[in-house]
């Protein structure tokens, strides 16, 4: 049994053919599609978050939103990029999505991808310390981000304050108790997998993976799944660790389905360069339903994972965004034991 949720990159564009042609469309079509996701029985309504693009951008508003229009479905991130991130604002955020959820919040947070513009983050405010990279700037907010999720207090109050205060330090609210244990972090190598296991967060694994042995994607990404849970074993938490991957999985039931992605399953994996470092890309699945299921028996990475998320075109609008999923549910997944 895997959980089963979607991934959107929430892209718009006012291009011949879009079905998402204006910031509003994707936001609004984002809240629907998961909707209909929850009506078919999915298990998970993830959105991407990228910075200066014409792309899903600030996720709070939208995550609140959906999670007052949902009442099961998992609601989640996948990833956003700590290094534009103010901790603390993003704690009251977080806090006040979760609690609109009932608790259902799944918030998915890494370094980031690679970024539209230079350095992106400055323009937003941040840069790192003296001696540190990028990349350590985002360890250090998130480190804070999830120290302030546990709610203990740590601010002096007013003496003379305009309304009564607790006593003690005071925390940041709205506090939702156990969003501490939702954190997902996003990571594309073996040491960043051990990293977020000692933090005590789950793993998110994308179709993206620093190529570290020169094995196909799926191999070194089930490699990076048993590094995690062997890392989050020696941590001795209380609780199961969790692990997702995405993948671009279509099965070819309609013609339209041919037309826009019929390639009869020759896909394979990619490599390039990302950050100056050596990247493999893993493959999309796309095929008539009995051959894909085969194909996807194959996939070790998604045999490890206890949650798959199903990256979805999101442009061609959410009619055939809910016929995808609902292929995938209805065609594929219970041949796989996933449902």
């Amino acid at each position: 049994m895997k959980k089963i949720g979607f991934l959107s990159f929430g892209h718009w564009s006012p291009e011949p053919g879009s079905q998402v042609r204006t910031a509003q469309d994707v936001l609004l079509q984002s809240i629907d599609l998961a909707i209909a996701a929850e009506e078919l029985g999915a298990d998970g309504a993830y959105f991407r978050v990228h910075h200066f693009a014409r792309q899903l951008a600030s996720p709070f508003p939208l995550l609140a939103a959906v999670g007052a229009r949902t009442r099961r479905i998992e609601i989640g991130t996948g990833v956003i990029d700590m290094r534009y991130e103010n901790p603390l604002y993003m704690v009251e955020d977080a806090g006040a999505a979760d609690l609109i959820s009932g608790g259902r919040l799944q918030l998915g947070i890494s370094r980031g991808s690679p970024e539209q513009v230079i350095d992106g983050w400055r323009y937003f405010g941040y840069q790192p310390a003296e001696g540190e990279s990028d990349q350590d700037m985002a360890r250090r907010h998130t480190e804070v981000f999830l120290q302030q999720l546990e709610g203990k207090g740590f601010a002096r109050p007013n003496p003379r304050p305009m309304f009564p205060n607790p006593p003690g330090l005071l925390r940041l609210e709205p506090h939702s108790p156990g969003l501490r244990d939702r954190i997902w972090w996003g990571s594309a190598s073996n040491a960043t997998a051990e990293w977020a296991a000692q933090m005590g967060m789950y793993l998110q694994s994308s179709t993206l993976k620093v190529d570290e042995t020169g094995e196909p994607f799926h191999v070194q990404q089930a490699r990076q799944i048993r590094t995690y849970r062997e890392a989050w074993a020696a941590a001795g938490h209380d609780r199961a660790p969790r692990v997702s991957v995405s993948r671009s999985i279509f099965a070819l039931v309609s013609d339209m389905d041919r037309r826009f992605f019929g390639r009869g399953g020759k896909d394979s994996d990619q490599i390039g360069n990302i950050d100056n470092y050596r990247a493999v890309f893993g493959r999309s699945y796309a095929d008539e339903p009995d051959r894909l299921i085969d194909q996807l028996r194959e996939d070790e990475a998604i045999a490890e994972a206890d949650t798959l998320l199903l990256t979805v075109p999101n442009m061609l609008g959410v009619d055939y965004n809910v016929h995808v999923l609902d292929s995938i549910l209805r065609h594929v997944a219970p041949a796989l034991g996933w449902r």
